[in-house]
């Protein structure tokens, strides 16, 4: 099974984008992702 995470800006803290990861992964997901508040790219991370 597949769950929706929200990525989450690690600086400005906006939910950017929604995506899906498999329930089983025990790592959180973290991706350099544009974040369009910051206008550069930034780390994002997993949040449900």
């Amino acid at each position: 099974m597949r769950e929706k995470v929200l990525l989450i800006c690690s600086e400005c803290l906006s939910r950017n984008y929604v995506t899906t990861v498999n329930k089983e992964s025990s790592k959180k997901l973290e991706l350099m992702k544009y974040c369009k508040n910051c206008n550069k790219q930034t780390l994002h991370k997993a949040s449900k």
